[in-house]
């Protein structure tokens, strides 16, 4: 049997000023970042998991959905990395469905204390510098949503 792709979500949430929130993970403190992300429960679509993931990884969903990408889109994890992760042995990385939302709360709203924390730290980015910021294996995967999303930012 061959490895496969595990089912995720990702999300990219925009303040008021099209900034992107970004969360620098606690298990690789490496000072990348990424946009919060997280698996798909069995029986789960993907809209019940990036609501459940939301509040999993940033302590709200005070958030409006704006729209959500056509593909799902892959990228592979680094053997280093992969033998580390509880699903490790069973993928080789991820295959997402992405999600654009506009945030609705106050920045004392996100709290990334939670009770299984997956950040250590949090802030806004603006879109030009995402990807610069982003590990070197989603590089790729960003420059997609990037395109994907172009239009959100092009009065920027």
């Amino acid at each position: 049997m061959s490895k496969e792709y595990r089912r995720c979500v990702g999300m990219m949430i925009l303040n008021n000023k099209n900034n992107i929130l970004v969360g620098s993970r606690l298990d690789n403190p490496s000072g990348y970042w990424q946009m919060p992300q997280g698996g798909i429960d069995k029986n789960e679509d993907p809209e019940e998991a990036v609501w459940r993931e939301m509040m999993e990884e940033i302590g709200t969903n005070n958030a409006t959905l704006i729209k959500y990408s056509l593909e799902w889109l892959n990228y592979n994890i680094p053997e280093n990395i992969l033998k580390n992760l509880p699903w490790g042995k069973k993928y080789i990385g991820q295959t997402q469905k992405w999600f654009v939302f506009r945030y609705t709360g106050k920045d004392s709203d996100i709290n990334i204390n939670t009770e299984n924390p997956e950040f250590s730290k949090w802030k806004w980015i603006k879109h030009e510098s995402l990807v610069e910021n982003i590990v070197p294996f989603k590089k790729k995967l960003y420059l997609k949503i990037l395109k994907e999303f172009k239009n959100i930012f092009a009065n920027n």
